[in-house]
């Protein structure tokens, strides 16, 4: 897909992934409908972006159903079209083994993670597909094909992105809509402090999942508008940890865990 002036209708657009996705697009000449929760992060990336009417801001809890069906109403009076949507808006859960996570707690992450993009698919999809191209991005998690020792329900919402992600494909495969699944490594962001968690022993999640190697934010953002977005790829990850995890963990499953366990066990304690 040609970006330049065409629409898309970012999530979690405030910070991290999401504001570095909102501001790759405008460069290229996008008009961007940014949406986040927090209005001041979203004041931050349009002060950072100074791409006046092309960028407008949504201030929606996506986890509220109503409020996200009353978005694609203002996203189109604002921009008269949507060309394409980026769910990249995501949370982690505490750093705690299953049975020590509270049922609020695992509610809250699959509410952002799963429901959150349940909700944006089935009230923007009617407007891409009336669209002659138009390209809907869901960002799952390497920790959605590999599991994370203290992340077992953050993995099963990433996972469920997945599924939900390819199901799409699957359906619209005959349509003008390109569907893809990005599966971000570890990466330079501020996804800790935003989803209300502490990484045992201090820091943050990127660093300890990554011995203090972490993908830039841009970097990260990049790669995703280039190859999902424009090249329209079915799959995309992000990050020489998410593709090699990715590769091993089809090649050998239980390795993948085995290795994962033992390499991140502290993040337990």
């Amino acid at each position: 897909m040609q970006v330049s002036g065409k629409v898309f209708v970012v999530t979690g657009a405030g910070n991290g992934i999401g504001r570095e996705v909102t501001l790759a697009l405008l460069e290229r000449g996008a008009r961007v409908a940014a949406v986040d929760l927090r209005a001041e992060s979203l004041e931050q990336t349009a002060a950072l972006a100074r791409a006046g009417e092309r960028l407008t801001l949504h201030t929606v809890d996506i986890t509220d159903r109503e409020g996200v069906e009353a978005l694609p109403e203002a996203v189109l009076t604002a921009h008269g079209v949507v060309d394409g949507l980026l769910n990249v808006a995501g949370i982690i859960q505490e750093f705690v083994p299953f049975l020590e996570l509270s049922y609020e707690g695992m509610a809250k992450v699959l509410d952002v993670n799963l429901w959150g993009t349940l909700h944006t698919c089935k009230a923007f999809l009617p407007h891409l597909l009336a669209r002659p191209e138009a390209s809907l991005v869901n960002v799952s998690s390497m920790g959605g094909f590999a599991p994370v020792p203290g992340q077992t329900i953050y993995g099963a919402s990433k996972a469920a992105v997945k599924l939900f992600t390819e199901g799409l494909y699957a359906e619209l495969r005959e349509t003008p809509v390109e569907v893809t699944i990005v599966f971000p490594g570890a990466i330079g962001t501020d996804i800790t402090t935003n989803s209300g968690v502490q990484v045992p022993g201090g820091g943050s999640r990127e660093e300890a999942e990554a011995g203090h190697q972490t993908l830039p934010a841009p970097d990260a953002a990049r790669i995703i508008v280039e190859r999902a977005v424009e090249q329209g790829r079915y799959r995309v990850t992000v990050g020489r940890d998410a593709t090699m995890l990715d590769r091993i963990s089809r090649l050998a499953p239980q390795r993948a865990t085995d290795m994962i366990a033992k390499r991140m066990a502290d993040l337990l304690g």
